[in-house]
């Protein structure tokens, strides 16, 4: 695919969105060029620093530049609205959004969660939000009802609600699973020894021990007489062990002890999923198609694709969007917290704050759907400023 077809393409989606090209819409345009489905990884890059180029250029840049080369772009509009997803099937998609309730949610979570309700909404099927709470010590026992109030406000009735904490007994089942297939190991190092032997690229000694121990050391972390916190982790034996080029993919964990006392479940268990067991987990037993995430999970899209190889199952579609950055506006759960504490803002509502809570207060649920489609499906990150944000919002509350 050459650059100049490329950037042809990219500037005449600009020109007909206030000088922001989409990568979405410029790769659908590239299809009707010959671009291959299977050579999007091949050219995403190039596509991806085009664009970029193009959008840091003026409007009146883009004009002059477009002239050079709208000889060589087709006739055939590019497609508006968000791009076509591969492989659908017939019966539909499942997608899910998986906030942690943490606290309130922010503009990040909207566009995150939007995008999937809307693939769900073009093509049928389900749309899950699920709610990761398998960490006791993170979490704000307000915001189970809160974030629920707040999709509900967005999505209406159209997704079904999980909570991780009342599925305790499928992960203990899937671990269990992992051990018996040699394919994970209870490790009694201590963290920093672990970490010692991961920059060495060397094997911990525990990996060596057989099924039938690691299935009693297993049985030992979930006694409450057996190891206590912090002394054994259940980890992933990784395919290429510690000499995998990527240090993030040694002999990952899986699970914790952790005797923080969980705002549903109390002291009911002492052993905790983390997010690779658990999102695993949920992601093959719902049956999930199209998974559409943020580039920080990048590392964590592989470690499940390691677990789910092993489970002999095969790995959703994913997409890994880029983030907002937003000048001159907190989306930081901490800083707004502090702001709040200080007299900053009057509240998680306040009319300065991009969260949920402030935004549902002057603008409709669709509001934010033609935001998500305009923004689109692509990695690029997105540099918003707050006058340019609330401007964009009030076109499409006024349409």
């Amino acid at each position: 695919m050459e650059d100049k077809k490329i950037k042809a393409y990219a500037l005449k989606n600009a020109l007909t969105h206030k000088g922001n090209s989409n990568q979405g819409a410029v790769i659908s345009a590239l299809f009707n060029e010959g671009l291959k489905k299977q050579d999007i990884k091949k050219y995403i890059e190039k596509i991806t620093k085009i664009i970029q180029e193009v959008n840091s250029l003026s409007l009146e840049e883009q004009k002059k530049e477009f002239e050079k080369l709208e000889n060589i772009v087709s006739k055939r509009e590019i497609r508006q609205g968000l791009p076509e997803l591969p492989d659908v099937p017939k019966s539909g998609v499942i997608m899910r959004f998986p906030p942690s309730p943490s606290g309130r949610l922010h503009i990040g979570h909207i566009r995150t969660a939007t995008l999937s309700f809307l693939y769900v909404k073009k093509y049928g099927g389900i749309f899950y939000i699920r709610l990761e709470d398998t960490n006791p010590e993170t979490i704000d026992p307000s915001a189970y009802k809160t974030i629920k109030q707040e999709l509900k406000w967005l999505f209406g009735d159209s997704f079904k609600l999980m909570i991780q904490s009342k599925r305790m007994a499928l992960y203990y089942k899937y671990a269990e699973k992992l051990i018996k297939k040699n394919a994970a190991y209870v490790c009694t190092c201590s963290g920093d020894k672990f970490r010692e032997y991961a920059k060495k690229q060397k094997n911990c000694p525990c990996r060596k021990s057989s099924i039938k121990e690691n299935l009693l050391r297993w049985k030992k972390m979930l006694d409450k007489k057996g190891f206590k916190q912090g002394e054994a982790v259940l980890r992933f034996k990784s395919h290429e062990g510690m000499k995998h080029k990527n240090p993030a993919m040694r002999d990952f964990p899986l699970a914790r002890i952790n005797t923080t006392p969980h705002p549903l479940q109390k002291n009911k268990y002492r052993v905790w999923p983390l997010m690779n067991l658990s999102v695993t987990v949920d992601d093959i037993e719902t049956k999930m198609t199209h998974i559409i995430r943020g580039k920080d999970h990048r590392d964590n899209a592989e470690r499940q694709k390691m677990i789910y190889k092993v489970l002999g199952k095969k790995y959703p579609w994913a997409f890994f969007i880029g983030k907002y950055k937003f000048k001159n506006i907190d989306v930081s759960k901490r800083k707004i917290k502090a702001g709040i504490e200080s007299g900053k803002y009057s509240g998680w509502d306040d009319p300065e704050l991009v969260t949920v809570a402030a935004l549902k207060k002057k603008y409709k649920p669709e509001v934010f759907w033609k935001f998500t489609e305009k923004m689109g499906l692509t990695e690029v990150d997105k540099t918003l400023d707050k006058k340019e944000f609330f401007k964009m919002l009030d076109d499409f509350n006024r349409e």
